[in-house]
């Protein structure tokens, strides 16, 4: 049974290489997988977007390329989700991270494995995970990811993703943001109007356009990363995805990290390898590849001789930043553009990409008249306080490493480090306790590696949604805990629904019951007519759809957290806005209420809800070992 739901926009019709329309209604900033998510979401709902990146589209450096299940929820909504999993690895070996010495080398101590945890819902962690959702976690370089979604982009905007062409200014007025233009190989500059622009640029041009302020900790860490070619299948390692390095020479700091890049191996005879290199570790002229190259041989214990071909090379460092405006006028930041923090729990590019879903779903209901543009308000009251959680989970995250250096013993003395090393190694009681004391520490890291309620539990509690005052379940401070649950700012429980089993015998999630546009009451059979007759009642732009659930369903039954006749409303990015534990004596006006709290973006908090995890950000850096 379903409300009567506006009819989608017909598909975008291709605009010509040489055409450059006057207006648009959202122009996008910014050619990465966020940037480029954006013109898909808003392409499938039939906005006219207009993608503007400053480069070209040749993606040249591996980046990111962990996507948790909430990120490949969004690109399933996206259709890119079964192009990403054809390229992830099919086993479930890769899902762990370890702790070595080196990889090998002749030395007594070279190749050491220090100790190893499950990781991105492998080993113990593979049924919660399973459980949370119904798409799994993914593992695809960004090097591969991004062309990945520039096809689907193109295909989605045919003649509207458009390369090297710079954002040279953005002006504003009350009803539009004018855009200007430059050609990086003409030099011509001309003018786009937009409705709405996103700046997802990676902050290289937005920030200063827009002079929005990005508040915390910068260049706390200098990494040197490379893309090389290199055999590592001496390593005795055989599966994991991701190794780092402690080692006496390096006393108490990490000397770097190898991740698998495939395209066909993700382990140890994987043809392609992103190493890390701690900026400290490099000898000699920074330019230079064969320093570039001993830093390499060295963290690794390979031989002087031993050959690596170099793709690509790029430094970075560490960054603590939020911004502390998502919103400018009609302009709105997503991803690095908003907020830049560390590797550590790849929570970067998810990040980015649950910033598009949130927004790209709130842009296409106002431009479709569905809202007011008072719900753009919500973006920023949900999205900053995650990713100022996310920034400083990640930087303490990086803080990680040092203790298990610790109870290795090693300091400043590298030859008391080898010494300690020698007791590791030993079949003594010492020994035994060294290696409980380590195993303990590397245990620690799950707060990196199983932080599903990170992943999968990241809610809100102000926004574009009406809280209901029950208390946050489980723990919030153990970022390891998920709870699934139907609390408002909260994601749909996942459940295979066994009453809607298709004839395949397949049985769909809660989640594929979600509706793409408006929102979507789900509620049981028994109740499903006299929510829909409310409904009718009110009217209104924005369409709810009204799914009904078999009562005896009982995966259903024990997942929702409301009665019988009780109802939960949800949001396309499928967060809990509503619920009533029963129908009300009165449902059409408590659903109208909800609807005016939801579209007009929710209620202000009273405190900046960023603010305690801007403080831990200040705390993590403040204790970063460099």
């Amino acid at each position: 049974m379903t409300a009567s739901v506006k009819s989608p926009r017909a598909a975008l019709p291709p605009l010509g290489e040489d055409e450059w329309p006057e207006a648009v209604e959202v122009v996008i900033m910014g050619g990465g997988p966020v940037g480029m998510s954006c013109a898909i979401l808003l392409a499938q709902r039939g906005i006219d977007v207009l993608l503007l990146e400053r480069r070209d589209f040749l993606f040249r450096f591996p980046r990111a390329h962990l996507l948790n299940p909430r990120t490949m929820e969004a690109f399933h909504d996206m259709g890119v989700a079964e192009d990403i999993y054809a390229a992830t690895p099919t086993h479930d070996r890769w899902r762990k991270a370890v702790w070595y010495t080196t990889a090998t080398g002749p030395g007594r101590f070279d190749g050491l494995k220090i100790g190893e945890v499950p990781a991105w819902g492998g080993g113990p962690d593979a049924e919660r995970y399973r459980a949370s959702s119904p798409r799994a976690f993914a593992n695809m370089p960004q090097l591969r990811l991004d062309p990945l979604i520039h096809r689907h982009a193109v295909a989605a905007a045919p003649g509207r993703i458009r390369a090297k062409q710079e954002v040279v200014d953005i002006r504003q007025d009350a009803d539009s943001a004018t855009v200007v233009i430059r050609d990086a190989v003409t030099d011509d500059v001309r003018e786009v109007r937009a409705r709405y622009v996103i700046a997802a640029d990676g902050g290289r041009d937005s920030a200063a356009l827009l002079g929005v302020e990005l508040e915390g900790p910068r260049d706390m860490r200098e990494v040197v990363n490379y893309h090389v070619s290199l055999d590592l299948s001496a390593w005795s390692e055989p599966d994991a995805l991701l190794g780092h390095f402690l080692h006496p020479a390096g006393g108490a700091r990490r000397r770097g990290t190898i991740q698998a890049l495939g395209p066909t191996h993700y382990d140890r005879d994987s043809e392609e390898w992103l190493v890390s290199v701690a900026g400290w570790m490099v000898e000699g002229d920074p330019d230079d590849e064969a320093a570039l190259f001993d830093s390499i041989r060295r963290m690794l214990g390979l031989s002087e001789d031993h050959a690596i071909t170099m793709h690509s090379m790029t430094r970075w460092t560490y960054n603590g930043l939020v911004a502390k405006r998502f919103r400018a006028g009609h302009v709105f930041l997503a991803g690095d553009a908003a907020h830049k923090h560390p590797p550590t729990g790849g929570l970067g590019l998810n990040s980015g990409i649950q910033d598009a879903q949130n927004l790209c779903w709130k842009l296409a209901a106002v431009l479709d008249g569905q809202a007011p543009d008072a719900l753009l308000d919500s973006y920023q009251a949900e999205r900053r306080p995650i990713v100022a959680w996310y920034t400083a989970h990640s930087l303490e995250n990086a803080n990680r490493h040092p203790p298990i250096a610790a109870a290795l013993g090693f300091g400043e003395d590298e030859a008391e480090g080898f010494r300690n090393l020698e007791v590791f190694v030993s079949d003594t009681l010492e020994g035994e306790a060294m290696r409980a004391r380590v195993a303990t520490e590397v245990a620690h890291n799950a707060h990196d590696y199983s932080q599903l309620g990170v992943e999968a539990g990241f809610h809100y509690e102000a926004g574009a949604l009406v809280p209901d005052g029950t208390p946050v379940p489980g723990d919030p401070s153990d970022p390891t805990d998920f709870q699934a649950t139907s609390r408002p700012g909260h994601h749909l429980p996942h459940v295979w629904l066994q009453s809607r089993v298709a004839q395949d015998g397949t049985a769909p999630s809660s989640h594929d019951l979600v509706a793409r546009v408006g929102l979507t009451l789900l509620t049981s059979a028994s109740a499903a007519s006299r929510w829909q007759e409310a409904i009718d009642l009110i009217g209104g732009a924005l369409p709810v759809t009204v799914v009904a659930i078999d009562d005896a369903d009982e995966a259903w039954r024990a997942a929702r957290e409301i009665g019988d006749d009780g109802a939960l409303l949800v949001r396309p990015d499928r967060k809990v806005a509503w619920r009533a534990a029963e129908m009300p004596a009165d449902p059409s006006m408590v659903l109208d209420d909800a609807l005016a709290v939801i579209l007009r973006g929710g209620r202000a908090p009273a405190a900046d809800p960023a603010e305690p995890f801007l403080k831990r950000i200040r705390a993590a850096a403040s204790v970063l070992v460099q």
